[in-house]
């Protein structure tokens, strides 16, 4: 459901401010131009504030995001521009794609798909509500417009750090494991182990670049990708890589694995056994085999992901429909389960929504859930 005023209202806000970042960047350009031409934008940067990182194709200068991000530090400008590209974007997609959706029950009906995505993933069209802005303020706010109908609350319940613990089951690693079992911050112990420092004396940098490594070796990522994420350079993260897998070596040894596995067979395995066939693996072309090995080293974690959180979401509905509650799953995404609870059957919702994720299927390390109660999609999440 979705408080159309309250959408509004956020609408014109983004609007205000994206008059004042133009305002601010043509001030600091020394004239006005289309911010949204790359063209004359790629003009402004590159020759008349003489910015580096210049790239130039057939139709002029790039300024592409990832060129743009590196510039970002040191000129003020590009900041702004950067700002003012996701808040037009959260504008057009958002404050006033959204309102073209919303029905005469004052909600919204997206469509979801069963079988769009290679990873096995739910997805969502017409609109996507699976990718609402989570990273930055302004976008996460556009979550209050989405709100319960009278006497109800929305309970927000998502998987904590679900691709790391499927990682420590199929691996088997006894680190990865322990850590888990122990209940210690996955992030933490690995800092403690990969910079060799006492846990208590990791710093908050330190536990940053070690989730960065943790995820990254979900993604299969390279010492070059992890040397941009982290703004280190490649030597330093070919090292945390190195480091990383001298601390858990049986995710070295799991990963080539499921590799060679995908290699030889041609695809991978979740271990509920659903195929995602790789015939990247057999390009000639190094890029496209390199793109192969990292679906394969990831097909196997994410669909696993995705398989359990489709059980899950059969098994919560099954039991809510058991207890005969009016309240209803109205949204999955990916690792979270959004539901629509009347106030009399919060205590039930919760209890439904903890014993059926948490049960959803054994893994050798334990499933653990966050879960919220809110009067809009913001407070819950």
């Amino acid at each position: 459901m979705v408080d159309k005023d309250s959408l509004k209202a956020y609408g014109d806000r983004l609007q205000t401010r994206i008059v004042e970042l133009e305002q601010q960047i043509y001030q600091l350009a020394g004239e006005e131009f289309n911010i949204n031409s790359p063209k004359q934008l790629g003009v402004i940067l590159f020759e008349k504030l003489e910015m580096p990182n210049a790239k130039k194709t057939k139709s002029g200068y790039s300024p592409a995001a990832d060129i743009l991000d590196k510039l970002a530090g040191d000129h003020e400008i590009v900041r702004y521009i950067l700002e003012y590209r996701q808040l037009t974007k959260l504008k057009s997609t958002y404050a006033d794609g959204l309102a073209n959706y919303i029905g005469e029950d004052k909600r919204i009906h997206g469509k979801f798909n069963q079988t769009i995505t290679a990873t096995g993933r739910i997805s969502s069209t017409e609109p996507n509500l699976q990718n609402i802005p989570i990273r930055m303020e302004l976008g996460r706010e556009i979550r209050k417009v989405f709100i319960p109908k009278e006497g109800c609350v929305l309970i927000d319940a998502d998987y904590s750090q679900i691709e790391l613990r499927i990682l420590a089951h199929l691996s088997a690693d006894k680190k990865l494991i322990e850590a888990y079992n122990s209940e210690q911050d996955i992030h933490r112990i690995t800092a403690s182990q990969v910079f060799h420092t006492p846990v208590e004396e990791v710093t908050k940098q330190q536990r940053s670049n070690a989730k960065a490594v943790n995820f990254g070796i979900i993604y299969g990522i390279s010492s070059f990708g992890l040397s941009q994420d982290l703004s280190i350079s490649k030597k330093e993260a070919n090292e945390y890589i190195k480091k990383y897998f001298e601390t858990y070596p049986a995710i070295k040894a799991f990963i080539d694995g499921l590799v060679e596995s995908a290699k030889e067979k041609g695809y991978s395995v979740t271990e509920f056994n659903r195929r995602r066939p790789i015939p990247e693996l057999k390009s000639s072309n190094f890029m496209q085999r390199s793109f192969g090995e990292r679906i394969a080293m990831n097909a196997p974690i994410q669909g696993t992901a995705a398989d359990i959180i489709k059980i899950a979401m059969i098994k919560v509905n099954r039991a809510l429909k058991e207890a005969n509650l009016k309240s209803k799953l109205i949204l999955q995404v990916h690792d979270e389960l959004l539901i629509e609870t009347y106030l009399d059957e919060v205590d039930q919702v919760k209890k439904i929504l903890e014993d059926n994720m948490l049960n959803a299927v054994k893994l050798r390390v334990p499933l653990e859930i966050d879960m919220n109660v809110g009067n809009s999609w913001f407070e819950a999440h």
